[in-house]
């Protein structure tokens, strides 16, 4: 059974992570901070785009938040490889 309160805690706690992770490289300064914050920027947009568009095609909120559970997944492993 699918719980979306209990998906939406765990994303909670996860962006956190990306957000910590991304402080440090954003502090970190040079071409990898710039990187980031373009990065950031780019992929906010494009997520709550793909949020919307799921949204007026019917998809429910909690297929929203599934998808933006992956891409902060995808965001940590991306993060913590370097």
């Amino acid at each position: 059974m699918y719980n979306p309160i209990l998906s939406s805690i765990l994303l909670a706690f996860e962006s956190q992570r990306v957000i910590e992770l991304r402080m440090v490289r954003l502090a970190w300064g040079g071409h990898e901070g710039r990187a980031e914050a373009q990065s950031m920027v780019i992929e906010k947009m494009q997520a709550a785009t793909e949020a919307m568009t799921t949204l007026m095609l019917g998809g429910s909120p909690e297929t929203v938040i599934a998808r933006y559970r992956e891409h902060v997944a995808f965001n940590i492993k991306r993060l913590t490889a370097a």
